[in-house]
């Protein structure tokens, strides 16, 4: 009944026009009034907390259906961080809110300051659940400034953030942010997939070279059998970080990440191929998907970061362990 939720609400309210407006940069307040009143940033909390009550299942699904229909605002990043804030026992957001780590930030008696880099949509957040260390802050709009801005592969922003607070918001660090924001880009990563998926068999199955579809032809084929390979990974993958995240396995989440971002790659350059061209245009709708894969592929740790965590939990396995380890994956 969720999926069938957001289905409905993004295939009436997010069409070419706002795509196009948010990719240049603006905000879409009346798209994320609707998000709101339906729900969705308390979507991972549990009933008493004020949201769905979902089964890890049905949290993949909905983070999945995000990367599918490209939602171009900061959803998912509002999910994950109120789940984190609520885990740790502090006040949820109001609105829409960024998830971030910066260890290099400095404390001088109750002041925080220092930069955090490249947060998704930084300017519009009203809240940042932001770790420092072995410290979880809940850092308001009133915290921080504009300190430069940016913008993602995709065209969405992503400013680096001036932080200057006086702290009366804090809790331990119940878990590792990066971990929750690596899990819910795999999801996503998946989703858009799935679309490119879909606009690939459409267009090889209606494009005609040499009097008959691309579909046609053997090597296509092989290479549609590729891209869905690639989708097959990436929903495994995701649900192998969605379920280490659960459990507190940091080499569960860096192995389902690393292979859902292998899959952004290697999927998004097989649509692109297939598509000719075309497909390379920011007129054509599959650059909202292959774009979004290519920004969240590289977002929350990266692939280096996830690779040599994954690597140093093996050598710390030893001989004995790392099969046993890579089983329990």
């Amino acid at each position: 009944m969720l999926a069938d939720m957001i289905q409905r609400l993004f295939e009436r309210s997010l069409d070419d026009a706002a795509q196009a407006q948010a990719r240049g940069g603006q905000w879409l307040p009346a798209l994320w009034a609707e998000i709101a009143e339906m729900g969705l940033p308390l979507a991972l909390l549990g009933e008493e907390q004020g949201g769905f009550g979902l089964a890890l299942a049905e949290q993949g699904e909905a983070l999945r259906l995000l990367g599918a229909l490209a939602v171009p605002l900061p959803v998912a990043e509002t999910m994950a961080a109120n789940r984190l804030l609520a885990t740790a026992g502090l006040p949820l957001s109001d609105g829409p809110a960024g998830l971030a780590r910066a260890d290099d930030l400095t404390l001088i008696g109750e002041r925080l300051t220092g930069t955090v880099a490249r947060v998704a949509w930084g300017e519009n957040l009203v809240c940042l659940a932001l770790a420092v260390g072995d410290t979880l802050y809940r850092v308001p709009r009133s915290g921080w400034s504009l300190a430069e801005p940016g913008s993602a592969v995709n065209f969405h922003p992503r400013p680096t953030l001036a932080i200057d607070w006086t702290v009366d918001t804090s809790a331990p660090l119940p878990y590792c942010p990066l971990a929750a924001g690596a899990t819910v880009r795999a999801f996503q990563i998946a989703g858009a997939l799935e679309a490119a998926l879909d606009m690939t068999l459409e267009h090889t199955a209606t494009r005609v070279q040499f009097g008959k579809p691309l579909q046609k032809n053997q090597v296509v084929q092989h290479e549609l059998a590729k891209l869905a390979g690639e989708l097959a990974c990436a929903t495994a993958a995701a649900d192998l970080a969605g379920e280490a995240l659960e459990r507190g396995d940091l080499p569960g989440v860096a192995a389902g990440s690393l292979r859902a971002r292998e899959a952004a790659t290697n999927g998004a350059a097989i649509a692109s191929q297939m598509h000719g061209a075309i497909g390379f245009t920011r007129e054509h709708r599959l650059h909202l998907f292959t774009t979004a894969l290519w920004s969240w592929r590289d977002e929350f740790g990266g692939q280096v970061f996830w690779a040599t965590l994954l690597g140093r939990a093996a050598i710390q396995a030893g001989g004995d362990g790392y099969w046993p380890m890579v089983t329990q994956l």
